[in-house]
């Protein structure tokens, strides 16, 4: 393991990020082109139902996501993701098409990118390392938070409820996530597909399946 200057992005790491984020990218955005939810104005009953299922959440630090992402910006791409989450540790894992696995993992205090060299890149900030090996924007902490449908906690937000007064957008921190489906026979329901977007860079996530500890 080494710690070195990750200020610019080489062409040895484009290639393997190519390799492994394979060019489904493009396959998977026309499949999950976003079909607009009809969105209504926040009332206080849906308020008051996101603050209900916020705390229903909260103590349910210990999670596993599988999904497929696809990531675009400076360079993108797509994969199947497994995410393990346990309280500040993770792990987020994307395997690409050709089988090569990216790996970022660590907790509040490290992060730890594998895949992308021979060697394991270190940081402190998991968003930081993506941008700076990958050429990637990935809100991660924030994801954290949007991909169970939450909002960041101490950060403005503005959102908007569907039909069932379940989130289907959310606007934060210059990102707007859509919420275009939920597995509604989980309690509290879950979202399936959580489209974020800022200017050019956009992360989709397709839902397969939660499961809590």
């Amino acid at each position: 393991m080494r710690i070195r200057s990750m200020t610019f992005l080489d062409l040895s790491t484009l290639h393997t990020l190519r390799l492994l984020l394979s060019a489904a990218f493009v396959s998977l955005l026309v499949a999950c082109a976003p079909v607009r939810v009809k969105q209504n104005a926040a009332t206080p009953a849906a308020l008051a139902g996101q603050d209900a299922r916020e705390a229903a959440l909260a103590g349910k630090s210990r999670w596993t996501l599988e999904a497929r992402i696809a990531v675009s910006g400076a360079n993108g791409g797509s994969g199947d993701l497994t995410w393990h989450q346990d309280g500040d540790a993770y792990s987020f894992s994307v395997r690409g098409a050709n089988g090569r696995t990216l790996r970022l993992s660590g907790d509040a205090e490290h992060a730890l990118l594998e895949g992308v060299d021979a060697q394991a890149e270190v940081g402190r900030d998991p968003q930081a390392l993506l941008r700076e090996r990958l050429g990637a924007e990935v809100p991660f902490a924030a994801l954290r938070r949007w991909a169970l449908g939450l909002r960041v906690a101490g950060d403005p937000a503005q959102m908007q409820f569907d039909e069932k007064q379940l989130p289907a957008q959310l606007v934060q921190d210059g990102w707007t996530v859509e919420y275009l489906d939920w597995f509604g026979d989980l309690s509290p329901p879950l979202p399936k597909k959580v489209f974020a977007t800022r200017g050019k860079d956009k992360v989709r996530l397709v839902v397969q399946s939660w499961s809590f500890d």
